[in-house]
């Protein structure tokens, strides 16, 4: 924690040295207007503006374990990722949603290993809520098949929200399917043609 510590002042002192950071950084109290919701998992490896280059205020971020998105439900109990993502399409107005799933993901391993979650009953049941029961086997430690799979269950639940589906209809918003490669980086993209994730 020392270290977050030290960087943050460390940041602190170079803003207040340079004057274009203070104009930066004085813009963000007027609002924000990001360029995309980037859905992804909670995994300290992933860290969304390191893969897409993004600065402070170009991603509105929905962080879950295993990246999941909840199925939409008339009366669905209010959560944090229905408001995130409404919030995102109602009054941010984001042009681009990115559901990124990862290699070597604990969520969905433990999903179709059927791991014994009794010690964590949270993520237990989080994941037999949110992760589909027909995921694909997967025995290597990326389980790249299975989170690749889940990738695509996560767009199409995004689909049945309401606030994404009146955005899709006036082709405000485009859907996006990422996979990314924690041992190597690389970021492969979900073309619906092929249903195959292509390298960027």
């Amino acid at each position: 924690m020392e270290t977050f510590i030290q960087h943050a002042r460390s940041r602190m002192a170079r803003i207040a040295d340079q004057y274009e950071d203070r104009e930066a950084y004085g813009r963000f109290a007027a609002g924000q207007s990001p360029l995309a919701l980037f859905i992804t998992c909670s995994d300290s490896r992933v860290v969304p503006s390191l893969i897409t280059g993004a600065g402070p205020g170009e991603l509105f971020e929905l962080r879950t374990a295993g990246n999941a998105v909840p199925v939409y439900q008339d009366g669905m109990a209010a959560s944090s990722e229905a408001a995130t993502i409404e919030y995102a399409m109602r009054v941010l107005g984001v042009a681009d949603i990115v559901v990124c799933g990862h290699s070597h993901c604990g969520a969905v391993g433990a999903k179709i290993r059927g791991e014994d979650l009794t010690g964590v009953p949270a993520v237990r049941d989080w994941l037999a809520q949110q992760l589909s029961d027909a995921l694909p086997k997967d025995e290597e430690p990326a389980v790249s098949a299975a989170v690749q799979q889940h990738v695509r269950e996560q767009l199409q639940r995004l689909r049945g929200y309401p606030c994404v589906q009146e955005r899709l209809a006036a082709g405000e918003v485009r859907l996006h399917g990422w996979f990314y490669e924690v041992h190597t980086g690389l970021v492969a993209a979900h073309h619906p043609a092929s249903d195959l994730f292509l390298p960027l």
